[in-house]
């Protein structure tokens, strides 16, 4: 069974995923089997006191996974913006809120917040980590020749952290970081676990690019070893943004002929 922090189980940290759910099914974003699917989601994540971690965990991984890369039917995003044209050499950037992997992160977030934390991190080796992680994953970049050097301040950029934060950081943290990682460092130890978690980070940006994958796997080290010697989530994901908006504002967004 999954450790909590000696609180009780608490229902009211579902309330927010499904309200969420709740909202894109008012606002005609969520079709009806999109709601059954995401209450079903939120249903096995709530259930995971009652059954045995390692198919909790499997079966957990996989939903969210689908849910954050647009697997699931009945989920429509939510254009925000026109297409906007960050760079000249990439295509236009469209600004949308994805409702399947914005549920993803609320859901895996209520089941976070239950969780037992690490008493002592080593805040020295988690700076250290996340300055090393934002010199080398752009630099890394722009050897690769992914990206070019284009530093700008781009069209409506509080909105698009916003979208970053709340739709690509909160799911992607939780999904390979506080269920994936966790779960193979207690199995494997920490040097196989962050490193494979790593490994499968990058390849989830395939599609995007061979190359940045490549890059996306030393981000996902850095991200990882943060998680790792915090004990805490909100680390890594404060890396993984911060790395996300040195991406948007010093290089080619999103991609070179992407």
């Amino acid at each position: 069974m999954l450790p909590t922090q000696g609180r009780g189980y608490a229902h009211w940290y579902w309330m927010l995923p499904l309200a969420w759910l709740g909202i894109g099914g008012v606002l005609g974003q969520v079709a009806p089997i999109g709601l059954l699917l995401g209450s079903l989601f939120l249903l096995w994540l709530a259930a995971c006191p009652y059954i045995p971690s390692g198919l909790w965990y499997s079966v957990s991984l996989l939903a969210g996974l689908a849910l954050a890369a647009h697997l699931l039917p009945g989920f429509t995003p939510l254009p925000l913006s026109e297409p906007l044209a960050y760079s000249p050499d990439a295509r236009p950037v469209l600004l949308r809120l994805s409702w399947d992997k914005v549920l993803a992160g609320l859901g895996l977030l209520g089941w976070w917040l239950q969780q037992t934390r690490h008493a002592h991190a080593r805040w020295p080796v988690v700076l250290l980590v996340s300055v090393l992680t934002l010199l080398l994953v752009p630099l890394t970049a722009l050897a690769m020749g992914v990206v070019g050097w284009q530093p700008k301040w781009p069209e409506k950029l509080a909105l698009w952290l916003a979208l970053n934060l709340g739709g690509a950081v909160l799911a992607e943290e939780l999904l390979f970081r506080g269920l994936l990682q966790r779960w193979l460092v207690q199995r494997l130890g920490a040097l196989i676990g962050i490193g494979l978690t790593a490994l499968l980070f990058g390849a989830a940006h395939w599609p995007f690019s061979p190359l940045f994958a490549a890059v996306a796997v030393l981000a996902g080290l850095g991200y990882g070893l943060v998680f790792h010697v915090s004990g805490r989530l909100w680390p890594a994901m404060a890396l993984h943004l911060a790395v996300n908006l040195c991406h948007v504002l010093l290089l080619t967004y999103p991609l070179r002929g992407l």
